[in-house]
């Protein structure tokens, strides 16, 4: 079990955001003032616009590029966080801490895995485990008992319920309702609003409400 801020960086260093193309990139420089770590630089990985706002460099990812401050994954969808995670540790990183944001919720104690990210204003209920590299977004409500899996992502304003299970890699849409004891399988993915009160098989995609 890990407290919180266990993970955080030390002042003398400073973290890398390692994916400049994603535009959920702004929500971790947001985290990251707000916790007081300082961005020594943004790592463009793909071609494409930068969509950091801060004043921090920008890099282009190069054969002789070395990472050697902590990193994190500003990336959504778990496939893309997965593949920015395999570039970085070929790069070199090793350290990826855990970015809760000051204003979320959560237990005393709580199982928190390297890389994860818990975004403003999320609630986590009591006994829960957030997985390696695991991304809760703004605003999202998630009941005690939570077993969310390494690089599962849920989306802004999900609310589930207590005793889920929510397999690794697998993706919540914004504002999903899951209920109470379901168990999400690996890769799946809950559409935006979608209503689930069954377990949903690995691989599988869930729109609206399920049928009875």
């Amino acid at each position: 079990m890990h407290l919180l801020g266990e993970s955080a960086p030390s002042d003398q260093a400073p973290v890398i955001l390692f994916g400049a193309g994603s535009p959920v990139i702004v929500e971790f420089e947001e985290s990251c003032a707000r916790r007081g770590w300082r961005i020594a630089a943004v790592v463009r990985n793909v071609a494409g616009p930068v969509h950091a706002e801060g004043d921090a460099p920008v890099i282009e990812v190069t054969s002789g590029l070395r990472l050697d401050h902590p990193v994190l994954l500003p990336l959504f969808t778990p496939a893309n966080r997965r593949t920015a995670w395999e570039q970085a540790v070929r790069l070199g990183a090793q350290a990826f801490p855990t970015l809760v944001d000051p204003t979320a919720i959560l237990p005393r104690r709580i199982h928190l895995g390297d890389g994860a990210y818990v975004n403003a204003g999320c609630v986590i209920g009591a006994a829960s485990r957030i997985g390696r590299f695991a991304f809760v977004n703004r605003g999202a409500t998630l009941g005690h008992h939570l077993d969310l899996g390494d690089f599962a992502s849920v989306g802004p304003g999900a609310t589930v319920a207590g005793q889920v299970r929510i397999g690794a890699g697998a993706m919540i849409g914004a504002g999903a309702v899951i209920l109470p004891g379901i168990a999400i399988g690996c890769g799946a993915v809950v559409a935006a609003g979608a209503v689930v009160h069954r377990d949903v098989p690995d691989g599988a995609t869930v729109i609206g409400r399920q049928a009875a």
